[in-house]
């Protein structure tokens, strides 16, 4: 035996017994959620400013007080009356489900932290969905209770009477006076059992809060989108909450005492955890019911947004709406003063380089992140890099609508190169499946252990989307599995081609989907709205809806055929087609187009009669085919 070596033989067990010691118990460990973020804002800063909430539009005056103002304190107190209301009138015990179908409200956003704290699990829902999938979500969830906005009567009216009574959730009506459809006072008389305020009336502020007892046990659902089927519950744990809630704020080096704007609907993946997010930080809840870009503007300057969340599509509404030279002359001026700067994370969509490009312009720093709602949201970001800031404009947007790199606290992200999915990438970029695992992962699926399974058996978690790694490191995705277009074997990326849409100065909006091709298999069809202002020729460029009014420039589909066609692959772009109307059922790809563009679009015809799938519904307007095959 070598000179020293029984001393560390001995040392090494006594660490050993050391660590045995050290296993968890109440001295040493605290489950993780979210809900102490709350009661440390509460106790350390409890009479800052925790919500404020107003007709934000209606009195777009530069300093205002909001007709809602909530301290940490009074935050708190409402949010323990909430669970003991919750607990109390309708027995919600450790685990059940409190569903809530609202606009962001401060009822909304205390709602996610009282259902918590009643030891329950919140279900935010769409508010977009019909009676049907309502009904699927409230009888698959077993919700206990549905704490609803009035706005919604009807089609929580029509949801509940598809169910069985015993299926049935106890509801209680959320009435918005200040900038819902009853404001001013009224609301209520659709078949709740009480008002919001009412519950809360009844409950005990000084009721202790039910913690959870293991920080893996669930803290909210969540349910996918369902584009291939009926939509899956995801489960999200207080553990996972938050973590994704600090790698928020680790990765946007969110400060102390934001201001944060909800234009990302709290119901989206828990809001992406946002509302944990700002309250770890003790910052102030701005609430907005709807994204109108008079009220966000008006929110953003009166209140002094620091940050917000959204699609693209809410950046390149704020980009065109009437007032954004204003809005962006403000807010340029207020941060050349040293003063207000403006943050956003995007998601949801891949950004357009053109969209990032004007948000610059406009005086919002836009920072690209990514996920899904098996990751509780984000969990890449395109992280900024100082080399980026010599590059031109262009060149610097077009790095950062890449998704970038794992956030903090996730372990691993990874593509998984395959041949089907398309092997090598241009220029030695590893390409193929992408996937991901850490510690804010491990989701499970509601009554589907199958599914759960399959996502989480390998290890790690598949995400569906097909990306390329850059020699950086950075990642970028080119297309969700799914909508790859398959073109005579080559893969087109729907992604690219509707970013080459996007440079173009007379489009506002582009959506590409594939459309079944005799000889190639697929081909790619656009959907495209113009700006404000252009209008299409006349005789030239389909029918089906305006372009943006008279006046202003005149747009032809050869004119943006042969943009597309000096900027892509032959096999990419336009060719001109003959105009051939089509209805029925079935459609190209599980893509649909905003029903914005719906109301708006002028459609390009499709001469093989393209069908697309418009939330749920079949539309008989045709697109135009961007390619005729390699």
């Amino acid at each position: 035996m070598r000179r020293g070596s029984s001393s560390l033989v001995g040392a090494s067990r006594r660490l050993s017994s050391e660590a045995a010691f050290l296993r968890r118990r109440s001295a040493n460990h605290a489950p993780l959620t979210p809900l102490t973020f709350l009661a440390r804002a509460a106790d350390v800063y409890p009479d800052r400013v925790a919500i404020v909430y107003d007709d934000w539009a209606a009195s777009p005056a530069a300093e205002r007080t909001p007709a809602t103002e909530r301290t940490w304190a009074e935050t708190s107190e409402r949010v323990g009356r909430l669970a003991s209301g919750l607990r109390h009138r309708f027995g919600v015990e450790r685990g059940d489900t409190v569903a809530v179908l609202s606009p962001n409200t401060p009822a909304f956003l205390e709602a996610h932290f009282g259902v918590m704290a009643a030891g329950a699990v919140i279900n935010p829902i769409n508010t977009r969905l019909d009676a049907p999938a309502l009904a699927y979500i409230l009888r698959h969830s077993a919700a206990k209770v549905l704490l609803a906005d009035s706005a919604h009567a009807t089609t929580v009216e029509e949801a509940l009477s598809e169910l069985e009574l015993a299926e049935r959730p106890r509801l209680v009506s959320l009435v918005d006076t200040v900038a819902g459809p009853h404001a001013g006072g009224g609301g209520g008389g659709w078949g709740e059992e009480c008002e919001y305020e009412e519950l809360l009336a009844g409950g005990s502020p000084e009721e202790p809060w039910r913690y959870p007892e293991d920080e893996w046990e669930t803290q909210a659902l969540n349910y996918t989108s369902g584009t291939t089927g009926r939509p899956k519950g995801v489960l999200f744990s207080h553990r996972g909450a938050a973590l994704n809630s600090i790698n928020n704020a680790l990765i946007w080096s969110l400060p102390q005492h934001p201001s944060y704007l909800w234009t990302l609907p709290l119901f989206h993946c828990s809001g992406w955890c946002f509302p944990h997010t700002v309250t770890l930080q003790a910052g102030t809840h701005v609430c907005l019911r709807s994204v109108d870009p008079a009220a966000v503007f008006a929110a953003i300057l009166s209140q002094r947004v620091s940050h917000l969340c959204g699609a693209p599509v809410v950046a390149n509404m704020l980009l065109h709406a009437p007032g954004a030279a204003h809005f962006g002359a403000a807010l340029t001026s207020a941060a050349a003063g040293g003063g207000q700067r403006v943050k956003m994370l995007c998601a949801g969509a891949p950004p357009p380089a053109a969209v990032l490009e004007a948000m610059e312009g406009l005086g919002v720093e836009v920072t690209h992140v990514y996920g899904l709602t098996e990751s509780y949201g984000p969990a890449v970001a395109c992280s900024w890099q100082d080399a980026w800031a010599g590059l031109p404009p262009r060149e610097r947007a077009e790095l950062m609508a890449r998704q970038g790199h794992r956030y903090p606290l996730l372990e691993g992200l990874d593509v998984a190169v395959e041949a089907e999915a398309g092997g090598e990438a241009a220029g030695g970029e590893a390409a193929g499946g992408e996937a991901a695992g850490g510690g804010g992962f491990g989701p499970r699926y509601l009554a589907d252990e199958g599914a759960t399974e399959e996502a989480l058996g390998s290890g790690c978690l598949p995400v569906g989307d097909l990306a390329v790694v850059h020699p950086s490191g950075y990642l970028e995705i080119k297309d969700r599995a799914k909508d790859i277009i398959i073109s005579g074997g080559e893969n087109i990326s729907t992604v690219e081609v509707e970013a080459v849409l996007y440079r173009h100065p007379a489009v506002l909006e582009a959506s590409v989907v594939a459309r079944p091709h005799p000889h190639w298999g697929e081909t790619p069809c656009a959907f495209v709205t113009l700006r404000e202002g252009h209008r299409w020729e006349e005789g030239g460029g389909g029918g089906g809806g305006g372009g943006g009014g008279g006046g202003g420039g005149v747009t032809s589909e050869a004119e943006i055929v042969e943009f597309c066609r000096a900027r892509l692959a032959h096999f990419k772009a336009f060719v001109g087609s003959e105009s051939i109307g089509y209805g029925g059922r079935g459609g190209c790809a599980d893509r649909a187009v905003s029903p914005a563009s719906r109301r708006r679009a002028t459609w390009f015809s499709c001469r093989a009669g393209c069908r697309s799938r418009l939330d749920g519904h079949v539309w008989r307007w045709g697109c135009s085919p961007l390619g005729d095959g390699p």
